[in-house]
């Protein structure tokens, strides 16, 4: 999966059920023609698409992309090597993407707590 320091680096994810290729570009710090590439060599990759043709990512679109991002920048896999990690039945190590979520709950939560208190 991500690994710690990287995990720190990307934001949290918000709490919507779409995103662009804008917005997710800017999730996982990749630039939306890399996204679009990754759409011909991944299939987990399976953005919706309505409107013109216009993607909406989900949030396990970004969670898979911000795998892939790993896999790719931070441990050196090349395609080949990412797309048979990704398809491959290994047991995966989910803690990392566990403390994401929880991060992201916690922020969720705060902001809760100071619009409570307003």
């Amino acid at each position: 999966m991500l690994e710690p320091s990287h995990n720190d680096e990307l934001p949290p994810i918000p709490g919507k059920r779409y995103f662009t290729i804008g917005e997710v570009s800017e999730l996982c710090a990749v630039k939306p023609h890399v996204l679009r590439y990754w759409e011909q060599e991944f299939p987990q990759l399976n953005p919706v698409k309505r409107r013109g043709n216009r993607r909406y990512y989900q949030r396990q679109d970004v969670l898979m992309i911000r795998q892939i991002r790993g896999l790719l920048y931070d441990q050196g896999f090349t395609i080949g090597g990412a797309r048979l990690r990704l398809t491959s039945g290994e047991p995966k190590d989910d803690t990392q993407q566990y403390k994401q979520l929880i991060r992201e709950m916690i922020a969720e939560l705060e902001d809760v707590l100071v619009m409570l208190k307003a």
